[in-house]
Formats: structure tokens, C-alpha cells, sequence
């Protein structure tokens, strides 16, 4: 009987420790881990890429679908740790302790990076089994920006850059006017005439440069140096338009550059007469030429300081004019010495008898200009007068 009871209860043990041994081997490989992966607004994640480590190595990965779940099969109990990640969204990282089929729900993925590690360094010394199955944890790189480091992008720099260049340009445009107004100062009180062209002599003989703003038949305005003057125009002599001009330098070949010397300036000669008989000016004007001066003579000077004068003449006649002159009989001194120089008239061309041809003959109502010029070494003169001339052979 005893031996009976013994056999039964060996047969029992036998029995308990088969249908556990059964039941763990059922169990193994048969877990299952499941969950959603969101984002930090809470919707559903697609494509994101979670992997299963364990033991530092991975078990399974696999990528959401549009409700963002995500179902690992086939798994073995024990400590587990699951990694999300998504391009734009982020990445999100968990320990799990698997012991059966588990969902662990929502997963927030985040572009923050984690603050603390998953366990402390006092957990693994304390022999804690979660924390000696920790894996390795798998670093996520987040792409910097220049603009994500705090640093000014390269669209910023480079408009830094094209406002520092804009702003020295303007600096030195203005600081090479401010140049040329010292430049153009220093010239205008060594030579007036730089800024002043008009030269305005008086019956008392002083010179007067400036700029005529206003002028009427009795008095002139004119800007000067010192401000503006009011001329009386019955003490004005004459006005002499001054015209600035560069020097040009002649070219020398350098074969004889050094020993070659400029010709003097040539002197203008003294007029000669064509013709002594006036008896036509006597005769009718119908049937006669009569040259008068149209306009005024003007005056002008140069920057060497050579004297220009010049004109207009009209044939008011009825009669061709030829070889028309003007003669000009300039005043030296007080003393009443004078000067005479003589210029002739550009008209048309025309062939005499003698087959002469000259340039210098007016048909009736035509207008011919000239033109005198007067050297620097002329001398000074304190008024001139001229007398138009001309022959008629027709």
C-alpha cells in the first residue's frame, strides 16, 4: 500500500514538472510587442523606421504604416529596447521588459535630444539586471545649420558685406568731390578766368573778372570773387570773352628732342591795300555794294593769352563786293600811338580777269565771317577801332 501511494505521487511530480517544461516551451518564441508611433501633436506617424535591440544587437525593424503601428513576432522574454525615428519628425527611444504579449501604446516621437541616459551609472554598480542588459545606445544625428548653431547665414553675410562695400564707395565718391572742389578753389584764386570767363575792362583801367548774371542799357550785375557788383555800363571799355583751352604740346621725334627749339610765333603783317580808289562807294547805292557789320565783334582770349576777334559781314548793296577787309587800328597808349592789323572776310569764291581767285567776295545779301587773330607779343592796348574795306569789279 505504501509503495502504491509513492508510485502515485511520483507519477504526479513527474506530471507537474512535464506540464511546466511544456508550457515554457510553449511560451518561448511566441511573444509579441506592439505599438503606435505619433508625433508631438499626437496624429499618426507614417514611415517611421523603429528597430528592436537587444543585448546591443538588432532583433527586428520595421516601418509604420498610415495609423503608425508597428507588431514584433517570434520574441523571447527578457529586456528589450525599442528606437523610432523619422527624417522629419524626429526619433523616440524605450526599454521594455517583455514577460508575454504587450502593447505599450503611443510612442511621441521628438527632435529634442534626450536630457539623461536611459539608467545611471549607480543602477549597473547595484547589480540591476535591467541595467546590465541595457544595450549600447544608438546616437541619432540631427543635421546643424548655421542658422540652428546661432550663427548668421550666408545670405546675411554676403548682404553685410555688399552694404560695407556700397557704403566705402559712397565714403570715397565723396571724399573725391571734396577734392575737386579744393582743387577747383585753389585754381580759381591763382587764375579767375578758370571759373570767370568774362573780363570786364573800365574807362579807369582796372579789370573786372566775373560772370555777367544781368545787364540792361545802363548797368551790368556781375558775379565776382567777392560778391556780386553792380557796373555801371557807361564806364565799361569793352568785354573780352576769355576761352579756356588745354595747352597741346607739339610733338618732337626723339631723335632731335633735345636739341630742337620751337619756332617763334609768327607776327601778323601789316595790311595792304588792293585798291586806293573809292570812287565806287560815291555812286548810288541801288547799283553800288555797301558792307556793314551785322551783330557785334566779339572778343575772346585763350590760355595763352592770345586775343581773338570775330564777326559777321553783310553786302546790303546791289553790287558784288570784292576783296572785302576789316582793318582794326588799335590804341597802344594814351599817347596816341597806334596799330593797324587787318583780317579779310571769308565769302565766296570768284576768278578775275587776271585769273586771280579769292575767297574774299560777297555777292549782294550774302554774309561772310572773319576773324583776327592777335598774338600775346602784340602788346597791351587800351582800345581799337575798325573801318570795313572793300573793292568792286563788276
Amino acid at each position: 500500500m505504501t509503495l502504491i501511494n509513492s508510485l502515485q505521487k511520483r507519477a504526479l511530480l513527474a506530471t507537474v514538472v512535464l506540464m511546466l517544461i511544456g508550457s515554457s516551451l510553449y511560451a518561448k518564441g511566441k511573444l509579441t510587442l506592439s505599438g503606435r508611433i505619433v508625433n508631438s501633436d499626437g496624429k499618426k506617424v507614417n514611415k517611421a523606421m523603429v528597430t528592436l535591440l537587444s543585448g546591443g544587437e538588432v532583433v527586428d525593424e520595421e516601418k509604420t504604416g498610415r495609423n503608425g503601428k508597428f507588431k514584433f513576432k517570434k520574441l523571447e522574454e527578457g529586456d528589450y529596447v525599442l528606437q523610432a525615428s523619422h527624417d522629419d519628425l524626429g526619433s523616440a527611444e524605450k526599454i521594455v521588459t517583455l514577460t508575454g504579449k504587450e502593447d505599450i501604446g503611443d510612442i511621441t516621437l521628438s527632435t529634442e535630444k534626450p536630457s539623461a541616459p536611459i539608467a545611471d551609472a549607480k543602477d549597473v554598480s547595484s547589480g540591476d539586471p535591467r541595467a546590465s542588459a541595457q544595450p549600447d545606445r544608438i546616437s541619432v544625428t540631427v543635421p546643424q545649420t548655421m542658422e540652428a548653431m546661432g550663427s548668421p547665414s550666408k545670405d546675411f553675410i554676403l548682404n553685410e558685406l555688399n552694404f560695407e562695400i556700397k557704403k566705402l564707395s559712397a565714403e570715397f565718391k565723396h571724399l573725391s568731390q571734396e577734392i575737386d572742389d579744393l582743387k577747383a578753389l585753389s585754381k580759381m584764386w591763382v587764375n579767375p578766368l578758370t571759373i570767370y570767363s568774362k573780363e570786364i575792362i573800365l574807362k579807369n583801367g582796372s579789370t573786372v573778372f566775373g560772370k555777367i548774371i544781368y545787364q540792361d542799357d545802363k548797368s551790368l550785375k556781375v558775379e565776382t570773387l567777392v560778391g556780386y557788383l553792380i557796373v555801371d555800363r557807361a564806364q565799361v571799355v569793352r568785354i573780352v570773352d576769355n576761352v579756356i583751352t588745354e595747352d597741346t604740346q607739339e610733338y618732337v621725334p626723339e631723335q632731335i628732342r633735345e636739341s630742337y627749339t620751337p619756332p617763334p610765333m609768327p607776327k601778323l603783317a601789316q595790311p595792304r591795300y588792293t585798291s586806293s580808289n573809292n570812287s565806287a562807294r560815291n555812286a548810288s547805292a541801288k547799283f553800288s555794294a555797301n558792307c556793314v557789320l551785322v551783330g557785334n565783334i566779339s572778343e575772346k582770349k585763350d590760355g595763352q593769352g592770345n586775343i581773338i576777334f570775330d564777326g559777321e559781314i553783310k553786302n546790303i548793296g546791289g553790287r558784288r563786293a570784292d576783296f572785302v577787309k576789316v582793318d582794326f587800328v588799335f590804341r597802344k597808349n594814351w599817347s596816341g600811338e597806334t596799330k593797324t592789323l587787318t583780317t579779310f572776310v571769308k565769302g565766296s569764291y570768284n576768278t578775275f580777269d587776271t585769273g586771280i581767285v579769292s575767297d574774299a567776295s560777297l555777292l549782294p545779301g550774302a554774309i561772310g565771317k572773319f576773324d583776327l587773330y592777335v598774338p600775346q607779343d602784340f602788346g597791351a592796348f587800351i582800345g581799337y577801332s575798325y573801318v570795313i574795306d572793300w573793292e568792286e569789279y563788276q
